[in-house]
């Protein structure tokens, strides 16, 4: 169900009290802050139980009171990783969605713009403590050129841990040419084999 209204909203916060979700929110609720607005993480996706975390880059702009990282947001990056994750027959229980800069930089209302390195440098220094959260992540997707930065904090914190990154899934990345959904999908294939 698409996060296109209030209710489908509601009926999806209403999952946030799941044993897979407890940790998240409290992590997620220790983070926030009237300045920097950390989204929900999905639960409908893995929660804690999550074997693959697909990194993107920062949540989008909008104006939703409630807000989730989701493949199910009415925008056209929801609407391509529900395309790429279904052609990997990756199951949504095995995964959860997040982002290197986790809070909203977008003022309400505003367009998107440009993520600055200072946004980066403390939302990858916010990541360890996230990938705490995860105990069986079996492999780390990098969507995109700001995810890609974090190869370094995840390799410290979980060495050995397989790294693929992958073209930004936003619409604007993927119809800048046929090739970047191929690699796309190549690395998702490619992460649909390391969870068999």
């Amino acid at each position: 169900m698409l996060l296109s209204s209030p209710d489908a909203l509601d009926a999806r916060a209403a999952l946030l009290a799941e044993p897979r979700m407890r940790a998240i929110e409290a992590w997620r609720a220790r983070a926030t802050s009237e300045a920097r607005p950390l989204p929900h993480a999905d639960p409908l996706d893995g929660g804690t139980a999550a074997r693959l975390l697909l990194l993107l880059e920062t949540p989008g702009p909008g104006a939703a009171r409630l807000r989730f990282v989701s493949r199910d947001n009415p925008t056209g990056t929801g609407r391509n990783l529900r395309r790429f994750l279904g052609e990997a027959g990756i199951a949504r229980e095995e995964m959860l969605i997040w982002n290197a800069v986790p809070w909203v930089i977008h003022a309400p209302g505003a367009r998107n713009r440009a993520v600055r390195a200072g946004e980066v440098r403390d939302g990858l220094a916010m990541l360890p403590g996230f990938l705490d959260l995860l105990p069986r992540l079996a492999v780390a997707v990098l969507s995109g050129r700001v995810a890609r930065g974090a190869a370094a904090v995840i390799e410290a914190a979980r060495p050995g841990l397989p790294v693929i990154p992958v073209p930004h899934p936003s619409p604007t990345i993927v119809c800048t040419s046929p090739g970047i959904g191929a690699r796309i999908a190549e690395g998702l294939a490619e992460v649909a084999a390391i969870l068999r």
